[in-house]
């Protein structure tokens, strides 16, 4: 296997609200568009998130289990302190203070106005771990 990209798809009920959280809080440009669908894209990464509207032609037991409940979109950052003050500064909805887990990530969580959980990681390696990347 080849794998040359990568795309999350996030099925939301406000398109332009996540579009919005995306690209004024973690530096995600839109690289394409449709009615109720929006592509982002970062410039130091391939990776891609996909924005779709939820389809209200569809009754909700069609789409019950399928929701976020247990999905977060992790960005790996190089200071995960510097980004908590500022998103914070900036508003955004920010979940408890930074974590520091036995095997060596600091992070925290924040969520968009459609409740995506995103959650920010640095990788600080215990005292004699091996390098992760």
């Amino acid at each position: 296997m080849n794998v040359v990209s990568t795309k999350v798809s996030l099925t939301v009920e406000d398109v332009s609200a996540s579009c919005r959280f995306f690209t004024t809080h973690l530096g995600f440009r839109e690289v394409e568009s449709a009615e109720g669908y929006v592509c982002l894209r970062r410039d130091d990464t391939s990776a891609e998130i996909a924005l779709t509207e939820r389809d209200p032609e569809l009754p909700p037991q069609a789409w019950r289990g399928q929701g976020l409940a247990d999905l977060a979109v992790i960005l790996t950052v190089t200071d995960v302190a510097a980004e908590y003050e500022r998103l914070r500064s900036e508003g955004a909805v920010v979940c408890g203070g930074i974590r520091q887990e036995p095997w060596g990530e600091r992070l925290f969580r924040l969520t968009d106005p459609n409740g995506v959980v995103v959650q920010l990681t640095e990788w600080v390696p215990p005292a004699g771990a091996p390098e992760h990347r």
